[in-house]
């Protein structure tokens, strides 16, 4: 890789955040076998908030010449989410929806930039779905594991990228879409701080589910 490419400045830019994201209290507890399936069903939901906020961006910046080409259906997680929270919740799982404060500022921020800074709305995009893919295949084997869940079947659909048959190309491909952003020093500044911004945001929906889900002692 092109150490000097943007893709690999936001890559570097963001390491230390995303290593305190995957490291998180929860997320280790969760992982570990420590909390309960009802954890896992509150942690589903509040991505659902999440990926909302998201894939109704994309609607809106679909056509927009600098996110337009970061939109790909084939990334699109709400449907499998919605799957997951039916088997996790039942057919009403839509009646007990409640995000977090932290999740609803997460969600919040990601409309902003959709409204406002399509760049910043890529910035999160890329956050969220390419950590998804990249990281999401050992979280799936470690919850089929703990809750018994189908392997890649509803209650982990949601890391299932089952239209992305090589990961690694589609990456490759997303980064070059990045090293290609029309954009000036300072604006690609502006989303590298975006995409901490982002892992700081998602590092406050963990920490707000561990203080909801303590460890047992």
């Amino acid at each position: 890789m092109d150490c000097s490419s943007f893709s690999a400045l936001i890559r570097t830019a963001s390491h230390d955040r995303h290593t305190e994201a995957e490291a998180s209290t929860f997320m280790t507890d969760l992982l570990g076998g420590g909390l309960g399936v009802a954890a896992w069903a509150r942690y589903t939901e509040q991505l659902w908030f999440v990926y909302e906020a998201l894939e109704l961006g994309a609607e809106r910046l679909a056509a927009d010449p600098a996110a337009g080409p970061f939109i790909r259906p084939e990334l699109f997680r709400l449907a499998a989410l919605e799957r997951d929270l039916e088997h996790l919740r039942g057919p009403d799982w839509r009646a007990t929806l409640a995000p977090l404060e932290a999740t609803r500022a997460y969600a919040a921020r990601v409309r902003r930039c959709a409204e406002r800074w399509p760049l910043g709305y890529v910035a999160h995009h890329y956050t969220r779905y390419l950590g998804d893919l990249s990281g999401g295949r050992l979280i799936q084997e470690r919850a089929e594991t703990t809750w018994g869940f189908a392997r890649s079947g509803d209650g982990v659909r949601f890391y299932v990228f089952d239209q992305i048959p090589n990961p690694a190309a589609f990456k490759r491909s997303y980064r070059e879409r990045l090293d290609a952003v029309d954009a000036d020093g300072l604006e690609r500044q502006r989303m590298v701080a975006e995409c901490g911004r982002a892992f700081a945001l998602n590092s406050a929906v963990f920490r707000a589910l561990s203080e909801e889900f303590p460890l047992s002692a």
